[in-house]
């Protein structure tokens, strides 16, 4: 079942139940959905493309958490946080630091290079969606150093 068949299916239920938070944050995410369907970009939604759209919805509202709490806004940013929880429920589960740190070390070892610019590419490749962006910046930094 693809992203758009789930979350159709997860908005029914939410409706039904009437979760508000839930229904709100899965309309938001069809929305995304529909719009990258209309976008031309002349091909079926692939897993990628499915990642890449809840990647960047968590990644959106992570930096609105910031923004509304150096503004002293707590009510806004508890919302952002519990939307976030919800979009999290499409993305694989994440990997924790000492499982991240190891396939870290056996991706640099592989490479071969110390470089960054090297590495990372391939870092990334291999732990997208499993772990936030900057924290496999701050290990592979840590580990090339």
């Amino acid at each position: 079942m693809g992203l758009r068949e789930k979350l159709n299916e997860d908005l029914k239920t939410a409706m039904k139940a009437g979760d508000k938070m839930r229904t709100e944050t899965l309309r938001m995410l069809r929305a995304q959905v529909l719009e990258f369907e209309k976008s031309g970009a002349g091909r079926e939604m692939n897993a990628d493309d499915d990642m890449k759209i809840l990647l960047s919805s968590v990644k959106k509202r992570k930096d609105s958490v910031e923004m509304y709490e150096k503004a002293g806004r707590k009510d806004l940013a508890e919302k952002e946080l519990a939307e976030i929880t919800i979009v999290q429920e499409y993305l694989p589960k994440q990997m924790g630091a000492e499982e991240s740190a190891a396939v870290i070390d056996r991706i640099i070892a592989a490479a071969g290079t110390k470089e960054l610019s090297k590495v990372m590419p391939l870092v990334m490749k291999e732990l997208k969606g499993k772990l936030d962006g900057k924290i496999i910046n701050e290990i592979v930094k840590q580990k090339i150093a």
